[in-house]
């Protein structure tokens, strides 16, 4: 499932490709119920709170994405191709065709609708109106190991499987240790380390928690070997000891017990 850089990006993407023009919109599946509604509006905007992607029409209408773990985005320039049968929803503008397969969610809302989405999520660290402060005060209530409440998204918005692995390491901390023990200190260093990473993903498009290309655009695409210090691994990119894994809440959980203990 992509994590939150991924979905900014894309908003930040759509906003570029298609505000301020007319649109068509179809369902060539037939399971996007709201296409026929927007054909006509005007594409105003995009923007993104942590893994869901909303499309800001005209007329206040809202298109909400959730890709989930199957959907994906392809975008053509100029004449595009005849749509597949399984594209849920086919956007085209003058110059840009854009399709979506596979989410879990696509879906059109009102403003009133997509405040109720919103007020299930935690705080975003990649929104200006992100606060660290209310996410702290959400892992004080979690009886859970700060492991399983980085992964809740009503705790904090955006982050997955990579970015929960690879920041517990980075502070060194096992995932075990119950959310309402980590101090607020340690989580304001923790949301800014997140804040750094992910907002260097969203401009290069993948995940780097390595030192060897912080910042997008320096040098070229590392090997993905090399993006990352624990996750997927099987010895620790920081100590050269072993990577341990189990199962936690339905995920897999990645860390190194020599950088991380108990």
């Amino acid at each position: 499932m992509p994590e939150g850089h991924s979905i900014h990006r894309l908003a930040a993407q759509h906003s570029r490709w298609f505000a301020g023009q007319t649109a068509q919109v179809s369902s060539p599946q037939g399971r996007f119920r709201g296409s026929a509604a927007l054909t006509g509006h005007d594409f105003d905007h995009a923007d993104a709170w942590g893994k869901h992607l909303f499309h800001h029409w005209s007329d206040g209408l809202v298109v909400h994405i959730h890709l989930g773990l199957f959907g994906r985005f392809k975008t053509y320039r100029g004449q595009p191709p005849a749509p597949r049968p399984t594209v849920r929803m086919r956007l085209v503008a003058p110059d840009r065709t854009l399709d979506l397969t596979g989410p879990t969610a696509c879906e059109l809302l009102a403003p009133e609708e997509m405040a109720a989405i919103t007020a299930r999520l935690g705080p975003d660290p990649l929104r200006q109106d992100g606060d660290p402060d209310k996410a702290w005060e959400a892992l004080q209530r979690r009886k859970v190991g700060i492991g399983q409440a980085l992964m809740d998204q009503r705790v904090l918005a955006g982050v997955g499987n990579i970015f929960r692995a690879e920041v517990l390491l980075a502070h060194g901390i096992h995932p075990d240790t119950p959310a309402k023990s980590i101090d607020r200190t340690t989580w304001h260093a923790m949301w800014a380390t997140l804040q750094r990473w992910m907002r260097a993903g969203v401009k290069s498009g993948y995940i780097v928690t390595t030192d060897l290309d912080a910042q997008p655009g320096g040098k070229q695409r590392p090997p993905k070997r090399e993006r990352l210090n624990v996750y997927g691994r099987a010895d620790c990119r920081v100590c050269k000891g072993p990577v341990s894994q189990w199962e936690t809440a339905g995920r897999t959980v990645w860390a190194c017990l020599r950088c991380q203990a108990r």
